[in-house]
């Protein structure tokens, strides 16, 4: 984990300042990213071609390219299943939901190549702001007018341009939160402890200024970890300092360690074992929440337990936020050269550089694909192989 990191944080601040220098194709057809991939001879070609393929919608292929990073079988003793035989599941979001009640502040993480973990924190987001949550900390977002805009746009941050995550920062605006990023762009040289301290920091002043506020924190990885950090140089990670700086103990959610694998053989047993429909997190009878061990030093209050995907026509079932989503079957008679990129933006965002609410290719005449839209105005954008504008044309979802 600790070089996997590593060249997460690189990969952070190279793809940051390379995109700020140049512009270029967000959103990619599969096979021009698979070529990148293998023409790649940089040592962390697997995390950015895993990105690439998120950013342009391909849950799968980002699964399966960061797989290529390098992975064993995991295996559980027999007493890790005798303890984990101790919890029983609660549905996620209901539990989170209730147990923001009192809490000042949750932390939720998700990996940079996975899109359903900014469509779990979407769902999350109303019963916050129900139970008093305001203020929403993004760690990928670099954009100062955020709140004054009110919506994100490709220049906002680097990860920030995935569709998914563009719909997380959309929905929090709309529903009322105050988003702001916590990140240090400034210092491209800035250490991997210095960085924890100045999320930390940067964090500390959302509070100070909003002492009657509460906040949700969205960030990545190893962020989240309250006792000691896999990267040892860190001494402590952003969730450990913000306790430090502030007294406050976060509510920390780990999503990462029992999410689905690109290749099934990889995923955790406790998947399997738990053989939920539902994301869960695991409580005993004590209210003690399951976080992944019996003596857990990084000391994560629990994990989320994400259910083997299901996809309808190659789109994952978690993409309609249980049915919040509507389905936008695309007409073929739209489409005048295949492959297609079909692509939607809320409406007058597309002029503004703004972030697609999805995006699909297909690849022939026989190949049904569908959007998956909240409720709205959309500007459909058709690109051929070559990134040209073949057709426009607006719909009502």
């Amino acid at each position: 984990m600790k070089p996997l990191l590593l060249l997460v944080f690189i990969l952070f601040f190279f793809t940051a300042k390379l995109y700020s220098q140049t512009k270029k194709e967000i959103y990619q057809f599969s096979q021009d990213i698979e070529h990148k991939i293998e023409k790649d001879t940089v040592k962390w070609k697997y995390q950015t071609g895993a990105t690439a393929y998120s950013i342009s919608g391909y849950y799968k292929k980002a699964l399966e390219t960061w797989d290529k990073n390098g992975a064993r079988i995991p295996a559980i003793t027999k007493e890790d299943s005798l303890y984990f035989k101790n919890f029983h599941p609660e549905n996620a979001v209901d539990y989170i939901v209730s147990r923001s009640k009192t809490e000042k502040v949750i932390m939720i993480n998700e990996a940079h190549n996975n899109a359903r973990h900014r469509i779990f924190t979407t769902s999350i987001l109303q019963g916050l702001y129900n139970n008093g949550f305001r203020f929403l900390g993004i760690e990928a977002l670099n954009d100062s007018l955020i709140n004054t805009r009110k919506f994100p746009v490709l220049e906002s941050g680097f990860y920030t341009q995935e569709p998914q995550f563009g719909n997380l920062i959309d929905e929090a605006i709309k529903i009322g939160f105050t988003v702001f990023g916590y990140e240090d762009f400034s210092n491209s040289n800035i250490t991997g402890k210095e960085r924890e301290i100045k999320q930390a920091q940067n964090i500390t002043k959302w509070i100070e200024k909003n002492p009657d506020g509460k906040f949700l924190i969205h960030c990545g990885y190893d962020h989240i970890i309250e006792g000691i950090p896999g990267i040892k140089s860190w001494e402590k990670a952003m969730a450990g300092r913000l306790t430090k700086f502030t007294g406050i103990n976060p509510f920390t959610i780990d999503q990462i360690q029992y999410s689905e694998r690109g290749n099934s053989k990889l995923n955790q047993p406790y998947i399997e074992m738990l053989n939920l429909n539902y994301p869960a997190i695991l409580v005993d009878s004590n209210d003690k929440t399951f976080n992944g061990a019996i003596d857990n030093p990084k000391r994560i209050d629990c994990s989320i337990i994400h259910p083997i995907t299901k996809y309808d026509n190659g789109r994952p079932d978690w993409m309609t936020l249980s049915g919040k989503r509507k389905i936008y079957n695309i007409s073929n008679s739209k489409i005048t050269e295949f492959p297609a990129l079909v692509i939607a933006y809320r409406i007058n965002e597309f002029e503004k550089d703004g972030i697609p609410a999805d995006v699909i290719e297909i690849l022939d005449n026989k190949n049904k694909g569908h959007l998956i839209l909240n409720k709205g105005k959309y500007k459909i954008v058709i690109k051929n192989k070559d990134y040209k504008v073949t057709n426009e044309y607006t719909i009502k979802i």
